[in-house]
This record gives structure tokens, C-alpha cells and sequence, in this order.
């Protein structure tokens, strides 16, 4: 069987999704008349239903006598090793970018490692029946992106092929001819792309991507390097050091077809298939035939840095907007979340009532928290932590150091430096990225990173991109100066007065509207001042029997301060929770009550 295996990387709207529907239409993988969804590689975990998101992320075509498996890349670097694991199944990636807008920043991340892994591109110019294309141009930035990225004189030798997905063409010029339909497109990846290499011997795979299914359990796709697989064949799993993780029997091999995954008898190498029946086996480890003894070469998974306490939630208002809020349900859900999510490390907290969930950053913990508020939970979550670690020979603490690669336009880029170096940031490097452009790199350490993306985007007006990756461990850098401010805590419980509240603006901003719930202990606003203060929003006017004509009795208050989910985590001290519900997100003090607060307070003294 003729095969070839393309990554295809793209920017955000700039034509993946489409491009990819009309392959699979042209050729002959859908029928003329079948229902297609529209965004048939699109994998947005909150938009998508949670079992796809990985079945998103390749598809098949047939184009003449050859399958050509078409794999979808992560534009996220936060997962740098999830890139480097998916680029090396294939031997060709499609660069596809807006006729109008150029590579983008996001673009950057993804071309780089696939340079890096030896891949050669074929650029796609997509777009070219807009009004403001510029094909030219947009070919000489793709160019000079490629000589920044350190591409061979091999890769820098890429054809190239512009079109409009949209309207279902590719062609060697931008006029067309159009008639040919994507034909083009075929042909060039089976001229430039090569076969996928097979090497000698018996079944070998590396593990690449994993998701958890109802039915199945744990499905492991990855390409096979050697052998064939039959199902019900045993197999054995080696992790890196070629340690035995687990030993057991294929149940299910599935293979795309189209965006379908069908069973199959057999697998052959360089195949890209996914496979059930183990429960240990995950990403990066070798899966493989029982006589071998060494496993493949593969990019290791980047260690957790970021964990978080998610709390069954105990506010007075617990239980009264979501519907799933005992500690069983939490737990379940978070374990379950953990089987399909390599990145992810759930365990149980010394609290029974408590669980600690690691990931690589805040935003992954968040976008978990959001998907979870959105299936009805209600829980409370901590303060983002930082997992350090002891070096064993000096008994020093370490700290995980995160590359940080900023894209910003010069005007602001002072600003930048300046922000990270108030976070014990080291700026590594600082050219010139092109269109008054540019690039930053730094080594930061990750406690200082948490909660930047908000105050990123205000600082340049939304136009700095931030990619992350991990770096290794360092030493401890020493404080970072946290919030300066403290907190307006609410003394009662009910429904927050207007007429209170005007009376206390003085005190600070508020986080609460009129008419809102609170409770004793629930954070209502900033404190103007570096203290914690505690106040009453639920007291009225007094009322008495003269009349009056003044104007006060329109209270104008100042618009609150609106808290999203991650400006809620970045702003909250360890003292302190976000209570989370379907349909609120609400700051709250550990402990409710303020003699406990004391308390608790004397005891940290203590220990400090």
C-alpha cells in the first residue's frame, strides 16, 4: 500500500478547516450528497464534545493508489513535546497561510520544530480571491521566516501552490488555472513528500496521542515504525528507560478513513493507527512486539509545573446554581479528565474533601475549571502553585524555568522588559521579527508567569502573542512582589444594598453589583490600603417620615471590577479561594469565619 503521512500547520482562520473538507470531498471520500460538518478538523475542547477532540485531529484521504493520513498539529506551545511527538509521524507538513495576512506569530512555533525534526514543507497560499491578497509578498515573508528559523538549503528550496479553498482550487500561479480543482495539491504531496520509512524487525510504535473512550478505554495512536499488528496480538509497553510498564493483548486497531475510524485485521508499518486494550501504556512509551528489548528514541512528556487544590465548595451558597458538588463526583470527573489528558496528574489531598490536579500552566487548569462549570459542577479552586523540587546533592530548592517567546510591536516592548524583569525574568534574546515587529526570549521562572497574559495584552493593547515552554529547573530566584493590595471582606449574609455600597467607595473598587448574594467572609472588593477590611454591603437607609426632593436618592455607583475566571486565579492570595459555579465566579476567604482567619494567621507566624 502506497502511503504517505503529512502534518498540516496552519494560523487560526486561515483556511485548515476548510482546506481539509474539500480533500476529503475531491477525493471521493464523501459522497456528493452526504451531510459534512462544516469544521471537520476543528478540535476547540470547549466547543467540541470532549470524546472527539483527538479523533479531530487526523483524517484520511485516498488519491489514486496512495492513502495520504493528514495530521492535525496543536498550535499551542505550551505543549512542546505533543509538537515534536506529532511532527515525527510524518515526512512532509503543509505550511498553509493567509494570502492577505501572512505567517503569524502563532505559525512560528509549529514551522520551527517541524524544520527542526528535518521535515520539508510544501507552503500552500490560501486565499488568493481576496481583495487585499498580496501572494507575493506573503511568499518573501515565508522566505525570510524559514532563514530566521535555520531551515537546509533542502527546505528552503519549498514549492509552493496558491488557490482558494473555499472555492475548492489549487494552482502554480495565483490567476489558476482553476478547473483542475485540488489535483494539484495531491499530486505535489505525492511527488515531495517521501513514503514513511520502515525500519526492519517486529512491531514497534511510539505512543502519541492518548484519549480515554467510554467504550474502548484508553485508545493510543501513534505510527507504527516497524512490524504488523494483528488484533488480539500481545504486546508489551517499555517506557523511556526501557523499563516493562505493562504486558497484554490488542483488543481494537482503528485507522482513519476519511474522518471515520474503521477496524482493521491488519496494520502495516508507517501506518498512523490507534490502538485499544492496554491500561497503562501512554504517550511517549514504545508499544511493541514481547521480544523487544529497547524502545524507540521518543520526546519525553514536559513534567507538570503549575498545581492547584480543587475544593468541594462549602460556601453558604453552595449547591444553589450547580448541580454536581459532592467531593465522589468531583473526584470521578478530575480522574477521568486525567485518563485521557497526558499533562494532567490528579492525586488525592491529605483533605479528604480536597484534590490536587497538576498541569503545565494556569491557562490548561482553567480552561478544566470552565469545562467543568459548563457540565454543572461547583467546586472551589486555590491559588495557582508552583511544583519546585529539591536537588539532591546541594538540598537546594529548585524551580521550574519556562522559554518565553514574545511577539510585540516595538513601541511596546519596553514595557514588556520591564514587566518581565519585575518577575525575575532573564531576557536571553531581541531581534527585529519584521513589520516594526519584535520577537523577545526569556527564561522565566513560572511562578512569575502566572496571571501575565491579562496584564500582557492590556500593556500592548492586545497585540503581543506569548508562546511557553519548559525549560528545565533552576534555583530558586527569590520573592516576587505579589498583590499590594488587600481585600473588602463582607461581614453578613444576604443581598448587597446599593446605598451601602456608595457609602463605602472610599474603601475601593468593588468586585459585586447591587442585588448580588454575598456571605461572611465572601471578598466584595480591593482594599485601598495593604490591610484586609472587613465591611457590611447590606446595610439600607434609615427611613424616617419627612420627605425629600434632593437628588441622592439615585445612587451612582462606579462600574465593579468584572472577574473572569483567570484573572480570578491570578489575583487570589493563599489565603484565599474562587468559589466556582455554572453560573458565578465568586472570591472567598479560606476560612469563612473571622476568629478562624486570626487563628490560622498566628499559627503561619508561627511556623515562619
Amino acid at each position: 500500500m502506497n502511503l504517505r503521512n503529512v502534518a498540516i500547520i496552519a494560523h487560526v482562520d486561515h483556511g485548515k478547516t476548510t482546506l481539509v473538507d474539500k480533500l476529503l470531498q475531491q477525493s471521493g471520500t464523501f459522497r456528493e450528497n452526504q451531510k459534512v460538518t462544516d469544521r471537520a478538523m476543528d478540535s476547540n475542547d470547549l466547543e467540541r464534545e470532549r470524546g472527539i477532540t483527538i479523533l479531530a485531529k487526523a483524517a484520511s484521504v485516498q488519491w489514486k493508489d496512495t492513502r495520504i493520513n493528514i495530521v492535525d498539529t496543536p498550535g499551542h506551545a505550551d505543549f512542546g513535546g505533543e509538537v515534536e511527538r506529532i511532527l515525527n509521524m510524518v515526512d512532509g507538513a503543509l505550511v498553509l497561510v493567509d494570502a492577505a495576512e501572512g505567517p503569524l506569530p502563532q505559525t512560528k512555533f509549529v514551522v520551527s520544530k517541524a524544520l527542526k525534526v528535518g521535515l520539508k514543507p510544501i507552503v500552500v497560499i490560501n486565499k488568493v480571491d481576496r481583495p487585499d491578497a498580496r501572494p507575493t509578498e506573503v511568499i518573501n515573508e515565508v522566505f525570510d521566516l524559514f532563514a530566521a528559523l535555520d531551515a537546509s538549503e533542502e527546505q528552503l528550496d519549498f514549492p509552493i501552490l496558491y488557490g482558494s479553498a473555499k472555492q475548492g482550487w489549487m494552482a502554480d500561479s495565483p490567476e489558476g488555472p482553476k478547473d483542475k480543482g485540488m489535483e494539484p495539491l495531491f499530486d505535489l504531496i505525492l511527488r515531495h513528500v517521501a513514503p514513511p520509512t520502515v525500519e526492519e524487525g517486529p512491531f514497534r510504535m511510539i505512543g502519541t496521542i492518548l484519549e480515554a473512550n467510554p467504550y474502548l478505554g484508553r485508545i493510543i495512536t501513534g505510527r507504527i515504525s516497524s512490524g504488523v499488528l494483528k488484533p488480539n496480538q500481545q504486546v508489551k509497553v517499555l517506557n523511556a528507560e526501557g523499563k516493562l510498564v505493562e504486558s497484554g493483548r490488542i483488543t481494537k486497531i482503528l485507522a482513519f478513513r476519511g474522518l471515520e475510524r474503521t477496524p482493521l485485521d491488519e496494520a502495516e508499518a508507517g501506518d498512523i493507527v490507534a490502538i485499544a486494550g492496554l491500561t497503562k501504556g501512554t504517550v511517549a512509551d514504545t508499544f511493541c512486539d514481547p521480544t523487544v528489548e529497547v524502545p524507540l528514541p521518543a520526546q519525553p512528556i514536559d513534567p507538570p509545573t503549575v498545581s492547584m487544590s480543587f475544593i468541594v465548595n462549602n460556601s453558604p451558597l453552595a449547591g444553589t446554581e450547580g448541580d454536581k458538588v459532592t467531593s465522589r463526583m468531583i473526584r470521578d470527573r478530575l480522574l477521568r479528565e486525567a485518563e485521557g489528558n497526558v499533562a494532567l496528574r490528579v492525586v488525592e489531598a491529605a483533605d479528604k474533601d480536597a484534590m490536587e490536579v497538576s498541569g503545565r500552566g494556569e491557562l490548561q487548569l482553567a480552561i478544566l475549571i470552565e469545562t467543568m462549570r459548563r457540565e454543572g459542577f461547583e467546586l472551589s479552586v486555590s491559588r495557582p502553585r508552583v511544583v519546585f523540587q529539591k536537588d539532591e546533592a546541594t538540598g537546594a530548592t529548585l524551580e521550574p524555568i519556562e522559554e518565553v517567546v514574545i511577539d510585540v510591536d516595538e513601541e511596546h516592548s519596553g514595557v514588556v522588559v520591564q514587566k518581565m524583569s519585575e518577575r525575575k525574568s532573564e531576557l536571553i534574546e531581541m531581534k527585529p521579527s519584521g513589520g516594526n515587529r519584535q520577537r523577545l526570549v526569556f527564561y522565566a521562572p513560572t511562578r512569575g508567569l502566572i496571571g501575565y497574559q491579562g496584564e500582557l495584552l492590556t500593556d500592548t493593547r492586545g497585540t503581543a502573542i506569548m508562546n511557553r515552554l519548559f525549560h528545565g529547573y533552576a534555583p530558586y530566584k527569590g520573592e516576587i512582589q505579589g498583590r499590594r493590595n488587600g481585600v473588602l471582606i463582607s461581614n453578613d449574609q444576604g443581598e448587597a444594598v446599593a446605598y451601602a455600597m456608595f457609602k463605602l467607595e472610599d474603601r475601593g473598587p468593588m468586585m459585586i453589583e447591587p442585588g448580588w448574594k454575598v456571605y461572611k467572609g465572601m471578598i466584595v472588593g480591593e482594599h485601598t490600603r495593604d490591610n484586609d477590611l472587613e465591611i457590611n454591603v447590606l446595610k439600607g437607609k434609615q427611613l424616617t417620615n419627612i420627605r425629600t426632593t434632593s437628588k441622592d436618592e439615585a445612587v451612582r455607583l462606579t462600574p465593579p471590577i468584572r472577574m473572569t475566571l483567570e484573572k480570578a486565579l491570578a489575583y487570589i492570595e493563599d489565603d484565599e479561594l474562587v468559589e466556582v459555579t455554572p453560573k458565578s465566579i465568586r472570591l472567598r476567604k479560606k476560612h469563612l469565619d473571622p476568629n478562624e482567619r486570626k487563628r490560622a494567621e498566628k499559627a503561619k507566624e508561627a511556623v515562619a
